[in-house]
């Protein structure tokens, strides 16, 4: 039962309200269809005991609540996963930004971003990847492809002297992943970084990565023995981070791969919709409504 999730949750509102009516017919008492409100006592005593006016059974009374709580319950979509569902990529780009300033690729944490990015090409779930490398400046080294398995090789020779020139400038590659990402739809670029060169003009390339609607996730190494670097803000950059040695949570994320306003359509096809089944019980205390009286 724990499967079991709602797809249209908002139709449950109607289940308070009927419950309320509920409660006000089962204290308003027995009826006679309203002649008693409009009847002398006398005369509505008479037409009883003559036969021509009979009390609303219990059954009755509440047979349409009963088939309207039905209904909503149908509406609002219980289902459970579909054992045979599709597994569905995501339309967006994956772009991988891998600090290669001294302080990693001296160090032990280069051989913690090569396996992260290797994470990052099996989760994509046949969304083009890219990357590009940085430290005091930013190369693009593959644009985003649909075969990300070309660019295993790439991430596998990494090692000290690979890029040219010393420091490191984050800024850098997020501005360039901005370029490199221009015009795609549901983008995610992902920031493997022991958090050297964190700046202002960081900050500023990675609010503009948002407003143009990329979701950016950080990975984080272990700084080099002795050295510091500011790791609250690395990961406060992104709208999700990790431990590039647990990157898992940022993983889950890449493989959904999802819009950021899921499809109706995707839904249906991960789920089995048991409302039809539930809304159709509605027809059983309808059709006591109907129930010739002798």
């Amino acid at each position: 039962m724990s499967d079991i999730v709602l797809l249209r949750p908002w139709w449950l509102v109607i289940l308070p309200l009927l419950a309320v009516v509920a409660l006000w017919r089962w204290r308003k008492g027995a009826v006679s269809g309203g002649w008693q409100q409009v009847m002398p006592p006398a005369m509505f005593a008479a037409m009883r005991v003559l036969g021509h006016l009979h009390d609303i059974a219990g059954r009755q009374k509440f047979a349409a609540l009963a088939t309207a709580a039905l209904i909503s319950l149908g509406l609002c979509g219980p289902a459970v996963p579909r054992p045979d569902a599709p597994l569905l990529a995501g339309s967006g780009a994956i772009l991988i930004a891998i600090d290669m300033s001294p302080s990693v690729a001296e160090s032990a944490a280069l051989a913690d971003a090569q396996a992260a990015a290797a994470g990052i090409l099996a989760a994509a779930n046949g969304r083009p990847v890219g990357l590009l490398l940085y430290s005091g400046e930013a190369y693009d080294v593959a644009a985003p492809t649909a075969d990300p398995a070309t660019l295993e090789s790439q991430i596998a020779v990494l090692k000290p002297g690979t890029m040219p020139g010393a420091g490191s400038r984050p800024a850098a590659a997020l501005a360039l992943a901005r370029q490199m990402l221009s015009g795609t739809r549901d983008g995610d670029l992902v920031l493997v970084s022991d958090g050297g060169g964190i700046d202002d003009a960081t900050q500023a390339e990675a609010e503009r990565l948002t407003a143009e609607g990329v979701r950016l996730s950080i990975l984080t190494l272990a700084p080099a023995a002795g050295g510091t670097t500011d790791s609250a803000a690395l990961e406060a950059l992104g709208s999700a981070s990790a431990s590039a040695r647990s990157p898992e949570p940022v993983l889950r994320r890449l493989s959904r791969g999802g819009a950021l306003n899921p499809d109706p359509a995707v839904a249906a096809l991960q789920f089995r919709d048991l409302g039809p089944f539930i809304a159709a019980l509605a027809a059983l205390p309808l059709l006591s409504l109907f129930r010739r009286r002798t």
